[in-house]
This record gives structure tokens, C-alpha cells and sequence, in this order.
């Protein structure tokens, strides 16, 4: 499926905190500046989770300074949604809300079903696990769809 890369590309998830920073953040470091990329969520009601800081930087990817931000923070701040070449949701609720927005603009909307590790374990070790899940079926999903990475 890959297919070259968007010149703009904006991830989103529920709340801008786990999976979309993770994607932004990835796609930065594996593809460089080949794309114009921004992350939101359908609210921004949570900070950045440190849990989602803490396996990205096992791989060096910083986002200890990503600050959440809504679909409707990101219109205000004048990045329109009709301005990104691809829409990436990976969540559900993100997809609906992305279509809804993008009806009356020309950009493709694709969903990556990334499971969300918020919750769904006990302890430390075994919660980093699963955040370590979420970050690697992003990453396996971006080759999946722009390729093999020139570098990172």
C-alpha cells in the first residue's frame, strides 16, 4: 500500500495526548521534513501523557514540549483542516470528526485502528508495554502506507 508521501499530513485521536503525538513525533523523525505534519484531537481536555513521552524516547523522539490541542484550537490558530493533503485518524471518534469537518474540503481521511494503551494494564512495566505496542503499529503502519524510511 505505500503510496508516496502528502505534503501535509495532520494525525488525530481523541485527545492529542497518546497515539496523535506519537504519530507526529514519529513521522518528524523517520521522514524528516518531507511533509508539512501536525497532530489534534477531538478535544483537548489532557496534557501530553508521560507514559507516551517516556516510550518515545526510548527511540528519541521528543515530545516532553507537545502541547494538546483540539480540532477547533488548531482552526483558530489558522490550521484549517482544508489546508492538509491527508488526514490520518486513529481513533473512531477522531474519524467522524474528521469527515464531518472535511466534507466540504479535498483532502483523503484514512483510519489506522491503533489501540489505545490508556487504561488497559496494571503497573508500570506492563502499561509501558502497551504503550510500546501503540508506538510500534504506528510505526509499522507509516512504512506500511509512505515506505521505507531514508533515515531513522
Amino acid at each position: 500500500m505505500s503510496r508516496s508521501i502528502p505534503t501535509s499530513i495532520l494525525f488525530c485521536c481523541d485527545h492529542n495526548s497518546v497515539r496523535s503525538p506519537m504519530a507526529e513525533g514519529l513521522m518528524k523523525k523517520i521522514y524528516g521534513r518531507t511533509a508539512y505534519v501536525q497532530s489534534a484531537g477531538v478535544k483537548n481536555d489532557m496534557e501530553i501523557d508521560g507514559f507516551a513521552v517516556a516510550v518515545c524516547d526510548e527511540i528519541g523522539v521528543e515530545l516532553v514540549r507537545h502541547r494538546s490541542r483540539s480540532f477547533e484550537e488548531m482552526h483558530a490558530l489558522g490550521d484549517h483542516l482544508g489546508s492538509f493533503d491527508l488526514v490520518v485518524a486513529l481513533s473512531p471518534a477522531s474519524q467522524h470528526q474528521a469527515e464531518t469537518l472535511a466534507r466540504n474540503a479535498y483532502l483523503e481521511v484514512e483510519y489506522w485502528p491503533i489501540m489505545d494503551p490508556v487504561g488497559q494494564a496494571e503497573g508500570r512495566e506492563a502499561t509501558l508495554a502497551l504503550y510500546r505496542t501503540a508506538r510500534d503499529q504506528i510505526r509499522s503502519k507509516m512504512i506500511e502506507r509512505f515506505g521505507q524510511p531514508a533515515m531513522g
